[in-house]
C-alpha cells in the first residue's frame, strides 16, 4: 500500500525537491492559528438575511477593518468600505453614478482596491500561497498579484498604472472590485457549517441552497427539514405531500412552481372536484399573498389530509416503529365527527372529510391517486431539486466535529432514565453515535440509487422528519392533526426528548464529547430549538459546555439568529437581527452588526498542530518523507530534474 502511495504522490511531486518544500510548508503551517470555522442552524428560507451573515462575515470584518485602518481613515469611509465588501454591486451601483470625470473614476477605484488589498494582506497573513492562489480569479490574477505586492514588489508603476486604466476603459473595473470583495470574504472564513434546516416557513429553500453552492467551502449538518426534502426529491409521497402542506401553510408556493418547477395544477384539480364548497376554516394561510385564500386553504385541507393517509399506510408498513397512536386517520369516528387521541375522545373543529372511506380510512380516493402519481412525476423529474438536494446529501452528514465542537441539528435520543435510547437500523440495534453513523449509511445509499432506493430506505427519511426517536426531530409526536382538527391545546403540545434538559448538565455534555472522540473541552453544537430571548433564555447552556444556535432565523420565528464562530482566539456566538434588505442598507448607511458573546477564550491563540486536523497534515508528511526515501534509494525515479 506504501509503495502505491509514493507512485500516486510522484505525480504531484516529481522530485526529492518538490517533495521537500512540500513538507516544509506543511510543517510551517502546523505552526500558525486554525482557521476560522463559522456554524449557522435553522436558516428556514430567508436567503436575504442569510447572504447578509455571510457577507459580513457574521461581524467579524468590521473589526478587522477597523484593526487595519485604525487612526488612518475617518469612520464615515470605513464604513463605506465594510458596505463595499458586503454588497458591493448595490454599493456600485450607487457610486458610478456619481463621477463626474474618468480621473475621478480611476483615483476612487484605485483607492478602493489599494484599501481592499491591505485588509487581504492582513488576512492572509497566516495562508499558504496556493491557498490564496486557489481563491484568486484567473481572470484578475496578474493585476491582484500586482496590487497585493505593491509598491514593495518591485514593479514598475506602469503596472499599476496602465493595466487599472485599461481595465476601466473597458469597463471591468466593477468586476475586479466585486472579485475582490468575494476574495476577501472567502478567505475571511475557512469553513461555512450549516447545522441544518435550509428550508421551509422562510421565502425560498432553492435560493438558499443556490446561495450555499456558490460558497468557496460549505458542509451540512442535516436537520429534519432538510431530510423532508430529500425525502421528497425521491419520490416518497408522504414528504411529497408534507413538502406542499407546509409551502401552502406559509404561502411558499414561488420555490416550487419558479425555484424546481413543480407542477401544482393536479391540487388545484383535486380541490377544483371535491372541495369546492369547503369553507376549510382551519387551514387559512399564515401570510398574506397574491393567490385567493379560499383557494390556498382548500389545497392546504386536500394535501392535508393525503398526507395523514400515507402516514397512516407507512405506520402500518412498520410496526417495529411503535408509532400506532400516531395513525390518525383509523381513530376517526366519522358519524360522531370525533377522533381518540391517547385513549381521550375529542370532537373535530373540522367534520368534513369527503374522501376518507370509513372502512379504509387511509387509502386514497381515486382523485387523491390521481393527484399524488402527478404530484410524484413532477417531483423526481426536477432537474434543479435534484441537483440542489444530490449536493445537500453529498456535503452532508448526521453531525461533525470541527476541532472541539461537536456539531449535531437537534439531539441524541435519551431514554426515560437520560441513556442513550436503541433502534434498530439495517438489522443491527445502536444508540448514540453509532446511530448516526448507520442513518448516514442510509442516506447515502438511497441516494446512490435515486428514485430505484428502497422504499425502506426511502421511509427511514420520514422517520427522521417526525420518528419518536429521531435525532433530527427530538420529540415524541408531530402534532400536525391536533394543531389543524382540536381545539384543546393540552394535545398540540409535543413533548421534547430528555435530552434537551441535559444539556445544562456539564459532566453529562462532556462524556458526549468524548463519545465523539473530542477528549477535553468539547463543546456540543445544537440547532432546531429557538432560544426564546423574550423569556430570558441563553444560548449557552448552564453547564457551559454546550451552546443552541437556532436564533429563530426566520421571520415566521422571530427574525433573528446565531452565528457560532470557532476561531483561533476562542469560540463565540454572534447575534443577527433583522435587516430590510441590501438596497435599504446601502441607501441609508446603517451598519447591521451582531451582537457578539464569548463562550471561551483561549490563554493563547491555537495552532493547527494542536487541533485534530492536525493528524492528517503529520499523515501527509510522512507519506512525503517516504516518498523522499524512494527516491534517494532508487525505487522511484524523479521525473522533475531539469
Amino acid at each position: 500500500m506504501a509503495d502505491l502511495i509514493h507512485h500516486v504522490l510522484a505525480k504531484t511531486f516529481p522530485s526529492v525537491e518538490m517533495a521537500a518544500f512540500e513538507i516544509a510548508s506543511l510543517k510551517a503551517q502546523l505552526e500558525i492559528p486554525k482557521g476560522v470555522v463559522h456554524v449557522i442552524s435553522d436558516i428556514h428560507g430567508e436567503v436575504r438575511k442569510l447572504r447578509h451573515v455571510i457577507n459580513n462575515a457574521s461581524g467579524s470584518l468590521k473589526p478587522l477593518v477597523e484593526k487595519v485602518f485604525k487612526d488612518e481613515v475617518e469612520e464615515g469611509e470605513i464604513k463605506e468600505l465594510l458596505h463595499l465588501l458586503y454588497y458591493p454591486t448595490e454599493i456600485l451601483h450607487r457610486n458610478y453614478k456619481e463621477f463626474k470625470s474618468e480621473e475621478e473614476r480611476y483615483n476612487w477605484v484605485l483607492l478602493t482596491l489599494q484599501r481592499m488589498f491591505r485588509v487581504i494582506r492582513e488576512i492572509i497573513k497566516s495562508k499558504r500561497r496556493k491557498y490564496i492562489k486557489h481563491y484568486t480569479p484567473k481572470e484578475f490574477r496578474e493585476l491582484f498579484e500586482v496590487i497585493l505586492n505593491f509598491p514593495a514588489g518591485g514593479h514598475h508603476d506602469a503596472f499599476l498604472e496602465i493595466q487599472l486604466k485599461y481595465i476601466i476603459e473597458v469597463d471591468l473595473d466593477q468586476s475586479a472590485i466585486r472579485a475582490a470583495a468575494r476574495f476577501i470574504r472567502n478567505v475571511t472564513v475557512e469553513e461555512l457549517v450549516v447545522a441544518g434546516d435550509l428550508g421551509d416557513r422562510g421565502e425560498r429553500i432553492d435560493g438558499v441552497i443556490d446561495y450555499l453552492m456558490k460558497q468557496p467551502s460549505v458542509s451540512i449538518v442535516w436537520g429534519n427539514h432538510d431530510v423532508l426534502w430529500m425525502g421528497a426529491c425521491l419520490g416518497h409521497e408522504s414528504l411529497i405531500a408534507t413538502v406542499l402542506r407546509v409551502s401552502l401553510r406559509y404561502r411558499r408556493m414561488y420555490q416550487l412552481e419558479e425555484g424546481y418547477g413543480i407542477l401544482t395544477k393536479a391540487l388545484e384539480t383535486l380541490v377544483e372536484k371535491v372541495y369546492s364548497d369547503d369553507p376549510a376554516e382551519y387551514f387559512k394561510p399564515k401570510r398574506d399573498g397574491e393567490r385567493e385564500e379560499i383557494l390556498i386553504a382548500r389545497m392546504q385541507k386536500a394535501i392535508a389530509v393525503i398526507e395523514f393517509k400515507l402516514e397512516g399506510q407507512m405506520i402500518e408498513r412498520h410496526p417495529e416503529w411503535e408509532m400506532d397512536q400516531r395513525n390518525m386517520m383509523k381513530q376517526l369516528n366519522l358519524e360522531k365527527g370525533t377522533v381518540v387521541i391517547e385513549g381521550k375522545e375529542y370532537e373535530l373543529l373540522d367534520k368534513n372529510f369527503p374522501t376518507v372511506d370509513p372502512a379504509e380510512p387511509n387509502k386514497l380516493s381515486k382523485e387523491e391517486r390521481e393527484c399524488m402519481d402527478r404530484l410524484v412525476q413532477s417531483f423526481t423529474h426536477s432537474a434543479t431539486l435534484w441537483k440542489q438536494m444530490n449536493w445537500v446529501t453529498d456535503r452532508g452528514s448526521m453531525s461533525m466535529v470541527r476541532d472541539k465542537a461537536v456539531i449535531f441539528h437537534a439531539c441524541l435520543t435519551l431514554d426515560e432514565e437520560g441513556e442513550y435510547d436503541r433502534l434498530t437500523i439495517d438489522g443491527k440495534s445502536c444508540s448514540g453515535p453509532e446511530q448516526l453513523n448507520a442513518f448516514n449509511a442510509v442516506i447515502k445509499r438511497a441516494y446512490r440509487k435515486g428514485t430505484e432506493a428502497s422504499q425502506e430506505d426511502k421511509d427511514w427519511f420520514f422517520y427522521l422528519w417526525a420518528g419518536p426517536k429521531s435525532p433530527l426531530f427530538g420529540k415524541s409526536k408531530m402534532a400536525t392533526f391536533e394543531r389543524y382538527l382540536l381545539a384543546e391545546k393540552e394535545t398540540h403540545k409535543e413533548p421534547a426528548n430528555e435530552w434537551f434538559k441535559k444539556l445544562d448538565d456539564h459532566d453529562f455534555c462532556n462524556k458526549v464529547c468524548q463519545d465523539f472522540g473530542v477528549s477535553s473541552g468539547g463543546l456540543i453544537v445544537n440547532g432546531h430549538v429557538p432560544v426564546n430571548i423574550e423569556k430570558g433564555e441563553n444560548p449557552v447552556k448552564g453547564g457551559g459546555n454546550a451552546v443552541v444556535i437556532d436564533g429563530a432565523f426566520s421571520e415566521a420565528y422571530g427574525d433573528r439568529g446565531y452565528t457560532l464562530i470557532l476561531s483561533s482566539d476562542g469560540e463565540s456566538i454572534a447575534q443577527h437581527h433583522g435587516f430590510k434588505d441590501a438596497i435599504s442598507v446601502a441607501c441609508s448607511g446603517e451598519d447591521i452588526i451582531p451582537e457578539i458573546q464569548d463562550i471561551k477564550i483561549y490563554d493563547k491563540p491555537r495552532l493547527l498542530k494542536e487541533t485534530p486536523e492536525a493528524k492528517m497534515i503529520n499523515t501527509q508528511i510522512e507519506a512525503l518523507e517516504g516518498l523522499i526515501e524512494a527516491y534517494l534509494s532508487g525505487e522511484i525515479a524523479e521525473s522533475g530534474l531539469v
